[in-house]
């Protein structure tokens, strides 16, 4: 038992690097996690040891640990990937030319995502509102809202929900509501049939 809260605290105290980002006061990012040019929006939380650079990351997102989104790209369309051709700064210390390449495709992390352990997308990916990444998936392409993608690369399995109560989820919004509506709502949310219909009723 003392093994284990020791280990415990240890996890906790690393800490975690944000670098230009911003978390919403009621989201959480576990220690180890590394955010660059980020932002996470409301209720959202991210695991341990998770690399984000230049990623949205909408409300109500659950992401689990080891997660890596985003990153650098080699300029392919070049005679080398290499950065010793390249003007930016790398521990490489050689330089033999300076050419200027920046590449910083936004990648969007939409509302209620909830994204499995040990996955890695793309950078310049759009993953829908309500979709899932199953654990250990490679996302190379981007995600339709409510479905579900597993695999390397990651491919559709099924969506969560018929075509009529994804349009109606997307119509809701309800990722916007406010607190007092959100607990009014919130009875509903374990049928999602019964949750569009109150919305008719309201």
């Amino acid at each position: 038992m003392l093994g284990y809260i020791y280990a415990k605290v240890l996890k906790k105290v690393r800490g975690k690097a944000l670098l230009n980002s911003s978390v919403a006061r009621t989201s959480k990012i576990e220690s180890g996690s590394t955010l660059i040019n980020s932002v996470i929006a409301d209720h959202s939380f991210c695991g341990y040891d998770c690399t984000f650079i230049n990623v949205s990351v909408g409300k109500f997102c659950s992401l689990a640990s080891r997660i890596v989104i985003g990153g650098a790209r080699h300029p392919i369309e070049y005679v080398s990937t290499s950065p010793v051709f390249l003007s930016h700064k790398e521990s490489i210390r050689a330089k033999f030319a300076r050419h200027d390449y920046h590449w910083e495709a936004r990648t969007v992390i939409e509302h209620d995502v909830w994204i499995g352990e040990g996955v890695f997308v793309k950078g310049g990916v759009t993953i829908g509102v309500g979709a899932i990444v199953g654990m250990g998936s490679v996302v190379t392409r981007d995600v339709p809202a409510y479905a579900i993608f597993a695999g390397n690369p990651a491919r559709l399995i099924r969506y969560r929900f018929p075509e009529d109560v994804r349009a109606g989820l997307l119509r809701s919004e309800w990722w916007l509501y406010s607190d007092e509506k959100l607990r009014a709502a919130a009875p509903f949310f374990n049928d999602p049939r019964s949750f569009l219909d109150s919305l008719g009723a309201s």
